[in-house]
């Protein structure tokens, strides 16, 4: 064997070609370091190797050593498998590999003293321990990776275990390294930490590397679904294979667990082997929580046990599993199972009956009978049944404190097993956020303190009945505290019901913590989402039993007043918070309107503003101040302004080029669809023309604007693009709003009409989208284009349409029966009323010089024959 080449002949502790800056003291363990095989000729690792001060010796193959002269020498090669690696391993010599040599060269620390092989520093300070392996040589081989690794291994579970490596779930150690938090981690976590072994930067307690070979909550087994619909069996395979379990049948040998849905399986399943047979809870519980939970807390047996005697008392002389005893299970579950609620039977996700709970519509229609709330399986069976000796008063009152008892029951199971149990989660195993906590549970607080109040005078009305005890009166007292806490639950239902179903829709572990809660008793079998809709409905159906209540007083008792105060303070409750609730459904759709437009002005979200109509129409003329000819626009009529913006054409939002489509996709939703064009104030609208409908005119009309910086008014004229619209309706609409804005109550006088014979107007080239000639103008004959375009020929047409609203038109000069005569001739609802040219000239007022004309006007357009066909 060829000897190496010595590079450096010195012994001491410091090699003579060192930085003594950077030089890495090792006293007392080697004094050599040799480099074996390729990496002799590296310089990256040579240069490395002589930061710890030794002198480095470098050759091909190992040299043959005296025992006492290898003790001092560590070697680093640069695999730890092969012909050279084992005979170096099998004399039991010192071995580094590179990557261990430059991680410590780059931490200034001392080359360690180790019997075991060294290839890398990924796993220091982990200490692992095993479970579930039958193979040796699996584990044997895990083993020493994670000694290649630098990380330690313990044979039992201690508090110093930073890591569980198991090969199944279920044991000791599992359930101890799930209570005390330990990661449960798959074998392919080493595996893979030695795939990624050259990385000098990597290391094995990374997070997002923990998450994912954390050990799923079912790795390696077996489970059967019994019981259960077959679109919810579906759902629970589909997660099951997720959390890396296999689907089987009660007769497979091999099967570990069987899950049933309790609520329809009345006696212990049949199956060939030592199966845990558990509750569907135990399988949602453990989605939730990743890791496989004690079955013995969810087994099936003594669920069929306390249903049988709710004191915890057994049977003794009967056995378990005998027939005598699936017989009686069978029969005492039979009938608690078949009565099945609605939410039994659907049970896919537990978002199925999220369609049930809109609240679009008013309040009042959202509310439901006691008799639903009996159905749906809140009541007792017995709540009907008739109580003999009490007056038909008290029983409809009992009913109304039992109602009220459930419904109470349902908000605190919100408050406490929901909405405390997500707050108190620890921030690393939180299954929502605080925002997201605020939206679903923010606003049951105030609801649930009030009934609870209410609950405890009506239980003592119950308590010291008589007939003159009065029920209006504890009603009335807390209306004002039931105004003060449903509106903010009521106008925001919607949104919290969309969160809700996002977060199901989203979040594996809040929806498994869901499914698992609704398998408990205190939810009645139904979801989160069916019990969030109560409030909703509860003031209804007290106001339902209240009527039966006052039907069944008689007047001459002291509470018939009071039920009917009771009744009308609820019906006001109701009343305003369906008025809340359009008014918070305005500010909505403000802010969506104010987002959906870009460079919109931002003022245009205001506390005092209400969204009224939209209306997407055409331009129809080339007007100052808005977009040109032929675009499409968007026209918001808010209570007191007018919002004209721009429609982007589907081509404005496509991708530009293959290379963007990547984040065009992820963006195209931030794409706003509008532009904003023109906010306008109602008042600066001094006239809507509406032009009368012909087969060539259709849906046509105009807007006269004028500001009070503005010497001319302008006229903006668009068609309705949509076929269906109602376009009267529309200017009805939005004259009303400029008769509110000017405080009057006649809206005809804000409406002008033309005929439309006066018009040359193509529909035709409009909705072929052709607008060169949407909007044409004769050039042999005098149009109203000329006559009431105010831009061009003022004339008394256009004092007759802006007489009363323009701030520029002086009246001190008129006679009160002038200004009288000028006033109606204002509100002329048919512009071709207005007679001939002559008859104006006798009968009305010259305009004040204010608004006359500064250029010399054609006299052809006063002539009488184009007044004639206005």
């Amino acid at each position: 064997m060829e000897e190496g080449k010595v590079i450096n002949q010195h012994q001491g502790s410091v090699c003579s070609d060192s930085n003594s800056e950077t030089t890495i003291r090792n006293e007392g363990f080697f004094n050599k370091i040799y480099l074996i095989g390729s990496i002799a000729n590296d310089s990256e690792i040579f240069t490395a190797a002589q930061t710890f001060g030794f002198p480095v010796l470098t050759s091909i193959e190992p040299l043959d050593f005296k025992e006492n002269e290898s003790t001092s020498t560590i070697f680093v090669v640069e695999n730890f498998e092969g012909e050279i690696f084992e005979k170096l391993y099998r004399s039991k010599l010192q071995l580094l590999g590179p990557v261990a040599l430059k991680q410590l060269a780059l931490k200034k620390e001392k080359l360690p003293f180790n019997t075991r092989p060294l290839y890398n520093l990924a796993m220091t300070g982990v200490i692992v321990c095993f479970t579930g392996f039958r193979e040796k040589g699996e584990l044997a081989k895990l083993v020493s990776l994670i000694h290649h690794m630098g990380g330690s291994i313990r044979k039992d579970m201690s508090s110093k275990v930073t890591h569980l490596i198991a090969n199944t779930v279920g044991g000791e150690k599992y359930q101890y390294a799930s209570t005390f938090r330990v990661p449960i981690m798959n074998p392919s976590w080493v595996v893979d930490s030695w795939e990624n072994r050259h990385d000098l930067d990597f290391t094995v307690t990374r997070e997002d590397f923990v998450a994912k070979h954390r050990l799923k909550p079912f790795h390696g087994a077996k489970v059967s679904f019994v019981g259960f619909p077959e679109d919810e069996e579906k759902h629970m395979c589909e997660v099951l294979v997720l959390n890396g379990g296999t689907v089987t049948n009660t007769a497979d040998p091999a099967c570990t667990h069987v899950v049933v849905d309790e609520c329809t399986v009345t006696e212990r399943p049949e199956t060939s082997s030592k199966a845990w047979i558990v509750k569907a809870e135990w399988f949602w519980t453990s989605v939730q929580k990743e890791t496989s939970l004690v079955e013995k807390d969810y087994q099936l047996d003594d669920y069929l046990d306390h249903v049988l005697s709710p004191s915890g008392r057994r049977e003794s002389n009967i056995t378990p599993g005998g027939s005598a005893r699936r017989r009686k299970r069978k029969l005492l579950l039979s009938s608690l199972v078949h009565p099945q609620s609605p939410a039994v039977t659907k049970r896919r996700s537990s978002v199925s009956d999220a369609g049930l709970l809109s609240v679009s519509g008013s309040f009042l229609d959202c509310t439901t009978s006691p008799s639903k709330e009996i159905s749906d399986g809140v009541e007792p069976a017995g709540i009907d049944t008739p109580r003999k000796g009490f007056t038909q008063r008290h029983r409809v009152f009992l009913e109304l404190v039992q109602t009220e008892t459930n419904y109470v029951d349902i908000l605190h199971t919100i408050m406490t097993m929901f909405k405390k149990h997500l707050e108190e989660m620890p921030e690393e195993e939180a299954l929502l956020n605080n925002t997201e906590l605020n939206l679903i549970f923010g606003k049951i607080p105030l609801i649930y303190e009030s009934h609870v109040k209410m609950l405890d005078e009506l239980r003592w009305t119950a308590a010291h009945w008589s007939e003159d005890q009065s029920i209006g009166n504890v009603i009335v007292k807390y209306s004002t505290s039931l105004q003060k806490a449903y509106p903010p639950f009521i106008n925001y239902f919607e949104e919290m019901k969309e969160v809700l179903c996002q977060c199901d829709q989203n979040k594996p572990r809040f929806h498994a913590f869901l499914k698992a809660c609704q398998t408990r008793s205190e939810c009645g079998r139904q979801s989160l989402q069916e019990l969030m809709i109560r409030p909703v409905q509860r003031l209804g159906s007290i106001s339902l039993l209240l009527n039966d209540i006052l039907k069944n007083t008689p007047k001459s008792n002291p509470d018939h007043s009071a039920l009917e105060q009771a009744l009308a303070a609820l019906r006001e409750v109701m009343t305003h918070i369906n008025e809340d609730k359009r008014k918070a459904e305005g500010q909505v759709t403000l802010f969506n309107i104010f987002n959906d437009i870009d460079n919109c002005p931002p003022d245009i979200v205001s506390s005092h503003r209400n969204f009224i109509a939209r209306a997407e129409v055409i331009q129809l003329s080339s007007s100052e101040g808005l977009a040109s000819k032929g675009n499409n626009l968007v026209l918001f009529l808010f209570s007191d302004q007018l919002e004209v913006c721009k429609k982007k054409s589907k081509s404005f939002n496509s991708l530009k080029s293959p290379s963007s489509v990547a984040a065009g996709v992820q963006n195209r939703q931030l794409v706003k669809p509008y532009k904003h064009v023109r906010l306008l104030a109602l008042n600066t609208i001094k006239r809507v023309i509406n032009i009368k409908e012909t087969e060539d005119c259709q849906k046509v009309f105009s807007l006269v604007c004028r500001n009070n910086d503005d010497l001319k008014e302008k006229l903006y004229s668009f068609s309705m693009a949509d076929e269906e619209a109602d376009k009267v309706s529309f200017l009805k609409t939005l004259t009303r709003q400029m008769a509110n804005n000017a405080c009057t109550a006649d809206a005809d006088k804000f409406m002008a009409y033309l005929e439309p014979q006066q018009l040359d107007i193509d529909t035709s080239d409009v909705n072929n989208g052709t607008f060169s000639k949407a909007f044409k103008f004769a050039t042999n004959r005098l149009k109203v284009g000329r006559a009431f375009s105010f831009n061009k020929t003022p004339s008394k047409l256009k004092r007759a349409v802006s007489s009363m609203m323009s701030p520029f038109g002086s009246s001190t000069n008129l006679t009160p029966a002038s200004q009288l005569a000028q006033m109606k001739l204002a509100s002329y609802s048919n512009i071709n009323e207005l007679g001939s040219a002559d008859k104006c000239n006798d009968s009305q007022p010259v305009a004040p010089m204010s608004v006359q004309p500064t250029r010399k006007m054609k006299t052809s357009s006063l002539g009488p024959n184009a007044l004639k066909r206005l």
